[in-house]
């Protein structure tokens, strides 16, 4: 059993919560979101609500939650120790900042938790490796430690193809609802078939073995896929453009 607290309870603080129930931990979750706070409460055996104070005195691992903007206002001058871990899951906040901000802790570490964390299978690329990450989240999901802060930061940048790729997968839906007058059988489909060809355990080479299997000359999926070669370069310059934001051109972030 850990005792484990969140400053910040949004969404994402929210399915960490939930990936952790029924494990026996004492959770201490912040009241800034007293709606999502309560919930949890009610929700999840063993979560309390408590002040940014207490949430830190009270926890000997300390997720922080929080926009980077917000952050600089709640941490300074909270009881952290010299023997807690923290663990930030905000973007914009680098770790030589996070070590000012949460001095004396120094097992500091950033990762990226996604909504399926609630469930299980999210990949948690971390840096620097956290011993209390893993020993959370490392049984029922994918933790790795990356090499430096850039490399981590560049992963901050992957996860935005989700919104894109789900907007994409809308618009199909969508356009095949317009012929089958069913759109939530059509939404249902589409979510199905991307599903369809990806394994539930990650694997190397999957996507562009994936890719290959989708390549025959003149089908359906080769056609739309050169149609919309042009969004492939779309891509790279928007995943470029985080460059500057999350210090990608320079040594380490």
């Amino acid at each position: 059993m850990a005792r484990i607290g969140f400053i910040g309870t949004g969404e994402i603080a929210a399915a960490m919560v939930r990936g952790l129930a029924g494990q026996g931990h004492e959770i201490l979750v912040s009241e800034r979101n007293a709606e999502m706070a309560a919930r949890l409460a009610v929700e999840v055996a063993g979560v309390s609500v408590a002040s940014n104070e207490a949430v830190v005195a009270g926890s000997d691992t300390v997720f922080l939650c929080l926009l980077a903007r917000v952050a600089e206002t709640v941490l300074p001058g909270l009881p952290f120790r010299e023997d807690q871990a923290v663990i930030s899951v905000m973007v914009d906040v680098p770790l030589a900042r996070l070590k000012a901000l949460c001095a004396p802790a120094t097992e500091i570490a950033i990762t990226i938790p996604l909504p399926p964390i609630a469930t299980g299978g999210c990949p948690l690329p971390v840096y620097p490796a956290s011993p209390a990450l893993q020993a959370l989240f490392g049984s029922r999901n994918m933790v790795f430690p990356v090499r430096d802060e850039t490399a981590l930061n560049a992963h901050f940048g992957a996860t935005a193809l989700c919104s894109p790729l789900l907007e994409q997968m809308l618009t199909t839906a969508t356009w095949l609802a317009g012929f089958t007058g069913d759109a939530d059988q059509a939404e249902k489909y589409v979510s199905s078939v991307i599903r369809g060809y990806l394994p539930e355990r990650p694997e190397s080479g999957m996507l562009a073995e994936a890719l290959r299997n989708l390549s025959t000359e003149g089908g359906l999926n080769a056609t739309l896929r050169t149609a919309m070669a042009p969004a492939n370069a779309d891509l790279s310059k928007g995943l470029d453009g985080f460059r500057a934001r999350l210090g990608l051109d320079r040594g380490e972030a």
